[in-house]
């Protein structure tokens, strides 16, 4: 679902989505990457929450990307906490754990994940994850 850009962002950094996330979703073929291994985080959140899985697979390292990604049409991304967060614009690596908080017909659920991203030439990329009970 399209989502404007004077639109809360999901990512619930308190911006507006065209000022956070949705710079990054709209700029993937050659506009601004995120710039720390958090930003890409929140920003990937976001891409799920409206559904974006063109973005998600664009930020997935090509090592560990699968070859397609459906989004589940039955949840609704509600809240994402970062519980920590490393990897800035100069390191190579990152971590960020996070909660992520959603809706579905079943009721309510959480993912609770440790994220692992790399930055080559400059661009971060989500690698893999560990979920957590």
């Amino acid at each position: 679902m399209p989502l404007a850009h004077d639109a809360r962002c999901p990512c619930l950094s308190a911006e507006r989505y065209g000022a956070c996330c949705g710079r990054y979703h709209a700029g993937l073929a050659g506009g601004p990457h995120a710039p720390t291994a958090e930003a890409l985080m929140r920003s990937r959140y976001s891409a799920f929450a409206v559904g974006d899985a063109a973005y998600l697979l664009g930020t997935w390292h090509p090592t560990t990307r699968p070859p397609v990604l459906e989004l589940d049409d039955d949840l609704t991304w509600r809240r994402l906490d970062i519980l920590r967060a490393a990897g800035g614009p100069f390191d190579t690596d990152g971590v960020v754990e996070f909660v992520a908080h959603h809706r579905s017909s079943a009721g309510r659920g959480t993912l609770h994940e440790v994220s692992r991203f790399v930055r080559e030439d400059g661009r971060w990329w989500y690698v893999d994850g560990d979920q957590l009970p």
